[in-house]
């Protein structure tokens, strides 16, 4: 979770804005603000609104002096979708904020309700960046943070055969994490990950994808129909698919050379060079171009373009399995 240093790392700043779509990451935020209040005043008076609930007048209310002085936070949710004279409300209240009053306010980070978002950093509020993870190597570097936010040591073969199994939803990666550091002593490796979610390995998309390269067909629509039956989202079958074959494309069409230095040249972790280059044998560029046109196929037909996403991906992973061999 990354902060913004335009002011302060304090969690007791006047003003927190966490800014992004990852709920994970917002909740955090607002959870480590409430943290810090109750530590410095157990008796910390927590108000927590959608938009809809902060009316006109309502953060005047909540922020008027007390005379216990009483510590308070106020989280306000999608403060973009405020209106307006509710914008001038909290605009006005940032020009003269509350002693002992922490207000939190979480906003999607888009377009939508810009104005309260650059006056709220102008106003020097400590930024929490809480970015929607759309892309692998965000969920692979989440998980590294996760396990050194816990103390403990995992190797990466071990957090990518984490983020393999359980997908896409940082809750459930970072419980994950919690629990093997919970249940297993020592360094955390691979074997561990596939002996505490080796269900969850075997309907991962990229178990399908992973089949699918090294030609092996059968395997592949057997994990494909339990990956799909046990609710994996079929846009993440054909990201898993793209990524396999666009690897193998990548690093065949580089120089050779040590795994640590195509790793720095193709951007990906040096284990993996090792992995891809098991699955290489086979393929051609005319292979990878036709493994590459059935996944855009594919993509397209998951995501409204056809009847049948599950056909659609049946399509591509036969594809992408005959171009593997075609080579052989």
């Amino acid at each position: 979770m990354a902060t913004r240093r335009n002011s302060t790392d304090d969690p007791l700043a006047p003003l927190t804005l966490a800014v992004g779509q990852e709920d994970l990451l917002l909740d955090r935020a607002v959870q480590q603000v409430v943290a810090a209040a109750r530590a410095s005043d157990a008796e910390t008076d927590v108000r927590d609104l959608t938009s809809d609930q902060l009316q006109p007048g309502t953060l005047a209310e909540l922020t008027s002096p007390s005379l216990f002085a009483e510590r308070k936070v106020v989280i306000v949710r999608n403060a973009q979708d405020l209106p307006a004279d509710t914008v001038k409300d909290v605009k006005k209240y940032l020009d003269d904020p509350v002693e002992e009053i922490t207000l939190v306010l979480l906003h999607a980070g888009d377009a939508k309700g810009k104005g309260l978002l650059e006056a709220a950093r102008k106003a020097g509020a400590r930024e929490v960046a809480c970015p929607k993870t759309t892309k692998p190597a965000e969920r692979l570097s989440f998980v590294r943070g996760e396990f050194r936010a816990l103390g403990r040591s995992a190797t990466p073969e071990a957090c990518q055969s984490l983020v393999d199994s359980i997908g896409s939803d940082l809750r459930e990666l970072a419980s994950a994490a919690s629990q093997l550091v919970a249940d297993v002593e020592g360094t955390i490796d691979e074997a561990v990950v596939a002996r505490y979610y080796t269900g969850r390995a075997e309907a991962s998309s990229f178990t399908v994808a992973d089949r699918a390269v090294e030609g092996r067909a059968a395997e592949a629509l057997e994990a494909l129909r339990w990956s799909l039956s046990t609710g994996v989202a079929a846009v993440l079958i054909t990201s898993a698919l793209a990524q396999g074959v666009r690897a193998i494309g990548k690093l065949s069409s580089a120089r050779g050379g040590r795994p640590a230095d195509l790793a720095r040249e193709l951007g990906m972790p040096p284990w993996k060079i090792d992995r891809v280059r098991q699955q290489m044998r086979g393929w051609t560029p005319d292979g990878v171009a036709v493994a590459l046109r059935a996944v855009a196929d594919a993509d397209a037909g998951v995501k409204g373009g056809g009847d049948d996403p599950a056909y659609a991906l049946e399509k591509a992973v036969v594809a992408v399995a005959r171009a593997a061999r075609t080579g052989r």
